[in-house]
């Protein structure tokens, strides 16, 4: 399904302790394919409570680079209004340091 130049990255946060998210996975994850030579995001998850926000958050990162922080939270921003926004960004965030951490190894 995935070409050998890809990887697969976490990124977690936390979110408001009423969120349904943190209720039932006490943490918001995003879980990432990367493509190593490109750097381009080819497949995106996140742990979600309903499916469609699952589906939203996948076309919200797919097709960019895992590199450009500034565009992937201009998208969030811009497009993504559900209750785990910041959390959102804190994981891709995190997300983002552990592929640096990744490729510089």
């Amino acid at each position: 399904m995935y070409s050998k130049n890809t990887i697969y990255i976490i990124g977690d946060s936390k979110t408001a302790s009423n969120n349904p998210i943190m209720q039932q996975f006490n943490a918001f994850f995003i879980g990432l394919v990367v493509d190593r030579t490109s750097h381009l995001i080819v497949d995106a998850d996140c742990s979600a409570t309903i499916s469609l926000t699952s589906s939203f958050v996948k076309h919200l990162f797919v097709g960019h680079s895992v590199l450009d922080l500034d565009t992937v939270v201009n998208e969030i921003n811009t497009r993504y209004f559900g209750s785990s926004q910041k959390a959102l960004i804190v994981a891709f965030k995190n997300a983002q340091i552990k592929y640096k951490q990744i490729i510089e190894s």
